[in-house]
């Protein structure tokens, strides 16, 4: 592994949204495909932005998961999705087959995990391959909505885990 020290947030995201774009070819030249997962909160934001301005991207053979998301209405503004949307999704024509939005809007969040769980086995296989994950960090060190205080008693177990951050914070 290679430790990378940028200048600055704008630099470090250039570089991803290079290595991300980088991944996306070499996927799909050998499978046909580019499988990634991206993380909700800020973190995200500023290289999907300058993900969304490359013109090297396949994105017609690009499958967007969701790493995380929120339990709110479909357009509220603490939803990752809502920020994906508004990140790249805009800027860019991808198909609507090829965002998988957690279906968080559903009364029954044990459905609605078994469902996505399905997506997933769908798009990425048994046990899923995803050729990228981008995992965001927040600024007290949590990542993936995996804020401290949370205790997973069988991670192995666990398809969906529900944290206490309200809405807003």
């Amino acid at each position: 592994m290679t430790l990378e020290v940028l200048d600055d947030v704008d630099s470090v995201a250039r570089h991803a949204a290079e290595v991300m774009a980088t991944e996306a070819r070499a996927a799909v030249r050998a499978r046909g495909r580019f499988t990634v997962a991206i993380s909700g909160g800020r973190t995200p934001w500023v290289m999907l932005r300058a993900l969304s301005e490359r013109d090297d991207v396949p994105w017609q053979n690009v499958h967007l998961l969701r790493v995380d998301e929120r339990v709110a209405p479909p357009d509220h503004a603490d939803r990752n999705m809502a920020h994906l949307r508004e990140s790249l999704l805009a800027r860019r024509q991808a198909g609507a087959a090829q965002i998988h939005a957690m279906p968080v809007e559903r009364d029954d969040l044990d459905e609605a995990a078994a469902r996505y769980a399905q997506t997933l086995a769908d798009i990425a296989g048994s046990p899923p391959v995803i050729d990228l994950v981008h995992l965001g960090l927040g600024p007290d060190g949590h990542t993936a909505s995996l804020v401290r205080a949370v205790v997973i008693a069988d991670r192995a177990a666990a398809q969906r885990l529900e944290t206490a951050r309200p809405i807003g914070e």
